[in-house]
């Protein structure tokens, strides 16, 4: 793809991603603080643990072969109907196993409840399978704007359906209820908003070749999607359903705010980087490029959020919710290092080094695993505070391979780094110095915000910060009439 069209896709891309998982995680936001003030947080307690196991299930049926249809440079429909009828099978093998063996999980957390949610929220998998597809036609098609179509009206319908059995008392159902109607909704918006239907081809010589590469990522995100969840499996089992509930809410703000900015950034880089996979320059390019804008916004954004957590925890759950503001806090730390872990390990995948990715998520694992093995014994708060010093060491690992593959090396990273995060520290400081104020919960929130809004924003301006102005500028670029460089 020419470069001019690439900016221009890129761009396009870039904005409809941005917006949908803006208007998706808004809504989201919302209706989880409806549910939040209505249900108790050993519902969510329960909800958590049961994610994992679909979480680990989905994994195989994704089997890598998602990324790997995206990363493959041309891909048939006989790629994409193999991999579609693979995972549907997939998906069918893993809910059995789920629907068996959910009353042993049952037992070994005394939740008797865990049998009948597990067995229902495990047909989530046969959406996803479905999914999966609809996502690398999306992807590799840079067709963001149906994305953001289609995630909005399954998160609305979702919504609703998720706050109206919590009023009408179903308690843990309602957040079964949400999630499974979202599952649903977001596959058959997708059926009608994206233009494939799977043919009936299935070539054993197609999955192999796509599985040559996916298997490696098969494995990463098994070991990752464990490794993520293990804690709240301890959790589980040594603490009371309650407390695990705080603490898995304790993760979803900054999991909202990091989702909504990196994650976007990065769905649309991927593409970029596998089209340019053979023009190691360029590639080098796009992923300094990712890597400084997200953390333009995402640093800033952990900060803030760690500033405003207790005012932002009481106003918007209740008190009831306060035992989370520590674990908020720490997990506004550990999310800020993801986009340094996201662009070095895409531009790893998108070169075609999935055996660097695999041996990268072993090592990060150990260390990980370990961090856990110390921090246990201690309490639940070591624990959160062992993924801090996890995601420091992890951030060397991940990008070591980057200074051999793109020459790219981890200190040249954290020179472009640096600006942002010395910003963000200063802005944290400034909110925080809020609180002693004395003032409303309301105008707390609403002063802390705004103050650092301005010390941010206008510092950044002061210095005359590159990303400030690539980010203005970004945004000028995408309407018609004007034109720059990417």
């Amino acid at each position: 793809m020419p470069e001019d069209n690439l900016k221009t896709s890129v761009l396009s891309s870039l904005f409809w991603k941005f917006l949908e998982r803006g208007g998706v995680s808004g809504v989201q936001f919302i209706v989880q603080i409806i549910l939040a003030r209505l249900l108790l947080p050993e519902d969510y307690g329960i909800i958590a643990l049961i994610v994992v196991f679909i979480a680990i299930s989905q994994t195989f049926v994704q089997s890598g072969l998602g990324t790997a249809l995206i990363q493959k440079k041309k891909v048939t429909d006989a790629d994409y109907s193999s991999v579609f009828y693979l995972s549907l099978g997939v998906a069918l093998v893993f809910y059995g196993i789920l629907f068996l063996g959910a009353p042993a999980i049952a037992a070994f957390y005394n939740q008797p409840l865990i049998t009948p949610v597990l067995r229902v929220l495990g047909l989530t998998l046969f959406f996803g399978a479905v999914n999966t597809i609809q996502n690398a036609v999306i992807a590799r098609n840079f067709l963001f704007r149906k994305l953001f179509v289609s995630s909005l009206g399954a998160v609305l319908l979702s919504g609703v359906v998720g706050v109206a059995m919590a009023y009408a008392g179903y308690g843990v159902w309602a957040l079964v209820g949400q999630q499974l109607i979202s599952a649903i909704a977001l596959c058959i918006i997708m059926w009608f908003t994206v233009q494939w239907r799977p043919k009936l081809i299935f070539s054993v010589a197609r999955v192999r070749e796509l599985f040559s590469f996916g298997w490696k990522l098969l494995v990463s995100g098994l070991i990752d999607v464990t490794y993520t969840n293990l804690s709240s499996l301890i959790i589980g089992k040594l603490y009371p359903a309650s407390m695990l509930g705080y603490y898995t809410k304790g993760q979803e703000f900054p999991n909202v705010l990091v989702s909504n900015i990196n994650s976007s950034i990065q769905a649309v880089m991927f593409p970029a980087y596998a089209k340019n996979q053979d023009n190691r320059p360029m590639v080098k390019q796009i992923m300094r490029r990712a890597l400084v804008t997200s953390a333009f916004l995402v640093f800033p954004a952990m900060a803030g959020l760690a500033a405003v957590a207790e005012p932002l925890i009481e106003l918007l759950l209740t008190d009831k919710w306060l035992i989370a503001v520590p674990f908020l806090q720490i997990f506004c730390a550990v999310y800020a290092l993801w986009p340094i872990h996201t662009v070095n390990l895409q531009a790893i995948n998108a070169l075609g080094r999935s055996d660097v990715f695999l041996k990268l998520e072993i090592l990060k694992k150990i260390v990980g695993v370990s961090m856990l093995a110390v921090t246990v014994p201690i309490g639940i708060y070591a624990m959160a505070l062992g993924m801090i010093v996890t995601g420091i060491i992890a951030t060397f690992i991940n990008a070591y391979p980057n200074k051999l593959l793109l020459d790219y090396s981890f200190a040249e990273q954290w020179k472009d780094l640096m600006p942002a995060l010395i910003l963000s520290l200063v802005t944290c400081g400034a909110a925080y110095s809020v609180l002693f104020l004395g003032l409303s919960v309301l105008a707390t929130l609403v002063l802390q915000i705004a103050v650092g809004v301005v010390v941010y924003v206008g510092l950044a301006w002061v210095l005359g910060l590159e990303s400030l102005e690539y980010v203005l500028n970004t945004v000028r670029e995408y309407f018609p009439g004007r034109k720059g460089a990417v």
